[in-house]
């Protein structure tokens, strides 16, 4: 499809079911790897490769080979490579047919040709995700998650069932090896809470029979969270610690040398860390997936994506000589502003990156010429840059009279009084209102209304107070912030009070079916995979997200009062203005039950609804035809409520 004239309306076809999703962008011995997500496939992920700047794209696994973990409900780090004890290249990864690890071997350097993969274990109920090639070792180390259990396991790559290395009190994940492979470092955290709200890391040292011995917490624990814990050559660790309020970095000098991790409190090793680069600035995520990653070492610089007010961008950091000085950071001048799983070697980098006209590709940068190419996945954006809806920054008062942040993209021709206005509620709720472009939301500028992305109080990228504002507060804070926000754009004459819906997925879609509950603000309503009920969710939900509301709402069941309160089940006579919902009926996180109470409850009450059931999806909707039938069905429902 080219490009369209100004002011052309997108159609649903152009914007989502059709493109392909890049994901975890590994660099190994000059070669690049990558996964694609294909919603024309039923959402299949397979494994891309090249084995030259100039070589051509190989797909590696073909059909019907599906490269997913289900670890933690969530899965991501679905595939390690590196080198074999040989010299020949490994990739191991987890096959969502059998939930097995297999392994396929390349040649050293310079080719992608490989055989085919062969099985490392025996179909069982269980998930592997987040692991490395311990090439020494000739083996994968990584997690598995069995009978409700993590577990860190090394698994060899000629073939065979995995073996623990260490048992965790909870869950685990992001294991590093060390430089010359003596050491592991990994992130733990126990329910009831979540790795961004309270999380450690744990160091071990590898026993001459490969073992893992003295494994202690060298960092992080009570009131504080770590992400991404980063080996540099001269065996110096780094990770993101939120200690001072924001994800800075720290680093560990001579973690390698350690011949002891540390105390058992982990008090001791923590004295000795250095911050790199204090500022106010987030260099990390909430760790919903396995893989992600903001930092990378290119073979002589630490590279680094940092958050401040919404938006990222990239650096490289000048480490400090000395243990009281600080490391010093220079942009990278780039037109990129949403940053992702970057990883770097011998002087090259890669990352997933977008911006506000660039949709999300694979970013290659030659960090000495500071030349760099970007490839977005579904290619040329279906639109000229000249009709793309720009994010401009607003800042309102939200919940408690707080200064709270959202992005707002005006209609096509310009905001007006008389736009409608869609409000975006993001997932998480821990998440954050992203800048890249997005072709959904271009999608709804194009017909004439403007969009705002909120980045309600309890999002990331905005420093640990700005994300506890949501504590015990789910339901209230994000709620009274998605109302406020459309409530500044009415009254800044760029939206029509009469002409406001709101739309969100999973977390995004409770907080809809809040608003319309419990504000008057909002004339319609769409709602993906949502909760509607928090005890049922409390109590029937999975394994990772099973004590994430103790934080959100309360301690269940002590806390039952407040989970009817803010239920929008048990309010649904509050709700006065048309509703459409969908749901995937093989979805474990928001059970279908859920979606069809309220529908029920809503009907009930003579309110305009509409319920969208589909079969073969679970959380989040992988397939390209049901990603178009979402969208138009919520198009034309608008439409037809509000009067357009």
């Amino acid at each position: 499809m080219g490009n369209l004239p100004l002011g052309g309306p997108l159609a649903a076809a152009a914007v989502v079911g059709r493109h392909p999703v890049v994901l975890e962008p590994r660099w190994h011995q000059g070669r690049l790897f990558w996964l694609e997500q294909r919603p024309g496939e039923q959402g299949r992920t397979t494994l891309m490769g090249r084995a030259t700047p100039t070589a051509a794209v190989m797909e590696l696994t073909p059909a019907a080979w599906n490269l997913r973990s289900r670890l933690h409900g969530f899965g991501g780090g679905a595939y390690a490579v590196g080198a074999s004890a040989d010299g020949a290249t490994a990739v191991v990864f987890s096959h969502d047919g059998d939930r097995c690890l297999w392994c396929l071997e390349l040649p050293a350097a310079g080719t992608l040709a490989a055989g085919e993969p062969r099985r490392l274990g025996e179909p069982a109920e269980r998930a592997f995700a987040g692991g490395l090639i311990d090439g020494r070792r000739s083996r994968w180390i990584g997690v598995m998650e069995e009978s409700g259990r993590d577990q860190l396991v090394k698994v060899p790559l000629a073939g065979g069932e995995p073996v623990p290395l260490h048992q965790p009190a909870d869950f685990c994940g992001y294991a590093a090896l060390s430089p010359a492979g003596t050491h592991l470092a990994w992130v733990e955290w126990q329910q009831p809470f979540m790795p961004w709200e309270r999380s450690q890391l744990w160091l071990g040292r590898f026993t001459g029979a490969g073992g893992l011995e003295e494994s202690r917490p060298v960092t992080g624990g009570e009131d504080c969270s770590v992400f991404q814990p980063l080996w540099l050559p001269n065996g110096d660790l780094v990770v993101a610690n939120d200690r001072s309020g924001w994800w800075n970095l720290e680093r560990l000098a001579g973690a390698e040398q350690l011949r002891e991790a540390c105390g058992p409190t982990g008090t001791q090793q923590a004295l000795l860390w250095q911050p790199l680069l204090p500022m106010e600035a987030e260099f990390a995520m909430p760790q919903w997936v396995e893989g992600m990653a903001t930092t990378a070492w290119d073979g002589e610089h630490l590279v680094a994506a940092a958050c401040q007010a919404g938006s990222w961008r990239l650096g490289r950091i000048t480490l400090p000589s000395t243990g009281d000085s600080p490391g010093v950071w220079k942009d990278i001048d780039l037109p990129f502003d949403d940053l992702a799983s970057l990883q770097a070697e011998n002087g090259r980098l890669v990352a997933v990156a977008s911006g506000p006209t660039d949709g999300s590709g694979l970013l290659e940068l030659d960090l000495g010429s500071g030349a760099w190419s970007h490839t977005p996945a579904a290619g040329s954006p279906p639109l000229s840059v000249e009709a793309i809806s720009r994010p401009e920054a607003l800042w309102f008062t939200g919940h408690g009279g707080l200064p709270t942040h959202a992005w707002f993209y005006p209609p096509h021709g310009g905001a007006r009084p008389g736009a409608p206005l869609l409000v975006k509620g993001h997932s998480g709720p821990t998440a954050m209102a992203r800048t890249g472009l997005n072709l959904l939301t271009q999608f709804w500028t194009s017909r004439g209304w403007g969009v705002v992305d909120v980045n309600y109080g309890g999002s990331t990228g905005f420093g640990r107070s700005y994300r506890e504002r949501l504590a015990g507060q789910w339901g209230v804070v994000d709620v009274d912030d998605c109302a406020a926000a459309a409530q500044a754009l009415v009254d800044a004459g760029k939206a029509d009070p009469g002409r406001v819906a709101i739309e969100g997925g999973s977390a995004g879609g409770f907080t809809v079916l809040a608003a319309l509950c419990f504000t008057d603000g909002f004339q319609a309503g769409a709602c993906r995979y949502g909760v509607a009920d928090l005890a049922a969710l409390a109590t029937g939900t999975h394994r990772f997200e099973a004590r994430y509301l103790d934080g959100l709402v309360g301690p269940w069941p002590e806390a039952k009062p407040l989970y009817e309160q803010r239920s929008p089940l048990f309010h649904a006579g509050a709700i006065t203005c048309p509703v459409i919902l969908f749901q995937g009926l093989k979805d474990t996180v928001a059970p279908p039950e859920q979606t069809e109470r309220m529908a029920l409850a809503l009907s009930g009450n003579g309110i305009p609804v509409e319920v969208h059931l589909f079969p073969e999806e679970g959380h989040g909707f992988r397939s390209g035809a049901v990603q178009v039938e979402v969208l138009e069905a919520t198009e034309a429902f608008f439409r037809r409520h509000l009067a357009l």
